[in-house]
């Protein structure tokens, strides 16, 4: 993904800016790897760290940074992959005194608050894609602008953080009534985008075209829509003309020709076999592609029958196994690798005989995601949240439905029938990032 990277010198930090730290999260002592700096106590522990370069948010910033002399300041403007590569050896391989426990176990709780925080704000915002989806067909304009608000948002993280936090939501504060599948799907999407070559302006218009992906649907009986049986006959006819429809609706909404195109390609499978054209690889848009794996990965967890839902283990199994054949090879391979070996969702059994749910995968440690475990004396609400990387006496060694679950660990941890994520640009409130 190709973008402009703003990087200053260690000496340029000052308060105001909104910084990256581009290390993972047991590296620096700070709750989040992105925040705008608050004080000078801020500034003095991240010059601790070893960096000699950070990258920043100008948009995000109260600020500029600090100036220097000629001599000693280079602009840095490039591709940011290759600037993160170029400082990558000058991390400390050492981890830092505030892994001691007392400060690990600090951290971990607020994790969890930047976790609760983060499913608060996918409340807010479920619940203005609902009216979008209700309005689409009166409000086009305006629904239209919605979707422009959250996307810009959501791509704004996707563009700037070293690596996306996508968590899996635990349903404290959110329920299944939130659920929102083409939220779910933009969210995937682009967390997959993340991982290839396309523009900035090409994943504004991803963004855009998994959010309304399905507004093809208003004009589909909710019967059809909501049916747990598999469509035949004249309603699978009438289910597949969604997205024709929707590209209709797209251009009559004044939206950019290749969200239509998008709109219409993304049921299309590289072996032919999807619709409304029967499609092959080299004929279907990118993008639509890239929807075509978030869709249909969303739609095996979350079918319309919950006793045909599949775990996010599961799901990326049958993906990868069953229906390769429909999807761009390199780009399922990216998908699997993004969500991890155990995706956010999974429920686990580990080594030590304890139960958890996965939060958050580590991209880089696939095998040592962050996990929420099941403690009988702990408060549902403050659950014991881990690290993986940094519990090297614990490991997963199985992934369950909720159904093979104690009566009483079922009940703990008490987990959505809808898997649901989310990303959003500022997870936690300022107040709680240092």
């Amino acid at each position: 993904m190709q973008q402009h990277a703003h990087f200053i010198d260690i000496n340029q930090l000052c308060v105001g800016l909104y910084i990256h730290l581009d290390l993972g999260w047991m590296d620096h002592p700070f709750t989040l790897s992105n925040f705008k700096v608050q004080n000078d106590t801020q500034i003095d522990k991240i010059k601790k760290i070893g960096l000699k370069k950070l990258r920043y948010d100008p948009n995000r910033s109260d600020c500029t940074p600090l100036s220097l002399t000629p001599l000693s300041l280079t602009p840095i403007k490039s591709d940011i992959n290759a600037e993160l590569a170029k400082h990558t050896h000058q991390v400390p391989a050492k981890k830092f005194e505030h892994t001691l426990p007392e400060a690990k176990q600090e951290r971990l709780k607020q994790l969890q608050r930047a976790i609760n925080y983060n499913e608060k704000k996918f409340v807010e915002t479920s619940n203005i894609v609902k009216d979008i989806n209700r309005h689409i067909l009166t409000s086009p304009k305006e629904c239209v602008q919605q979707a422009k608000t959250i996307v810009t948002d959501m791509v704004t993280t996707a563009l700037m953080e070293g690596d996306i936090a996508i968590h899996a939501l635990n349903g404290h504060q959110s329920s299944d009534l939130h659920y929102q599948h083409s939220l779910n799907v933009t969210v995937l999407a682009l967390m997959l985008a993340k991982s290839i070559d396309i523009s900035e302006q090409e994943t504004h218009l991803l963004g855009m075209s998994a959010l309304l992906h399905d507004i093809g649907k208003a004009e589909i009986h909710e019967h059809i829509l909501i049916k747990k049986d598999t469509l035949a006959g004249s309603e699978l006819k009438q289910y597949q003309e969604h997205s024709t429809t929707g590209a209709r609706m797209a251009t009559d909404a004044g939206l950019d020709t290749r969200i239509a195109k998008i709109l219409l390609h993304h049921h299309e499978y590289a072996d032919g076999s999807g619709f409304p054209l029967g499609l092959k690889s080299n004929e279907i848009d990118l993008l639509a592609k890239i929807i075509a794996i978030s869709n249909t990965y969303d739609n095996l967890c979350n079918p319309n029958n919950p006793l045909h839902a599949k775990t996010p283990y599961e799901t990326l199994g049958v993906m990868y196994s069953q229906l390769r054949a429909r999807f761009d090879e390199d780009l399922l391979k990216r998908f699997i690798k993004s969500l991890g070996i155990y995706p956010p969702g999974s429920i686990v059994k580990l080594s030590n005989s304890q139960y958890a749910t996965v939060v958050s995968s580590n991209p880089n440690y696939p095998l040592r995601p962050y996990i929420k475990v099941h403690k009988p004396d702990d408060d549902p609400f403050s659950p014991t949240i881990l690290d993986l990387r940094e519990e090297a006496t614990i490991s997963i060694t199985n992934c369950l439905r909720p159904s093979q679950l104690p009566a009483d660990v079922l009940s703990f941890i008490s987990p959505r029938k809808n898997v649901s994520y989310f990303i959003s640009p500022d997870t936690v409130p300022e107040a709680i990032t240092a």
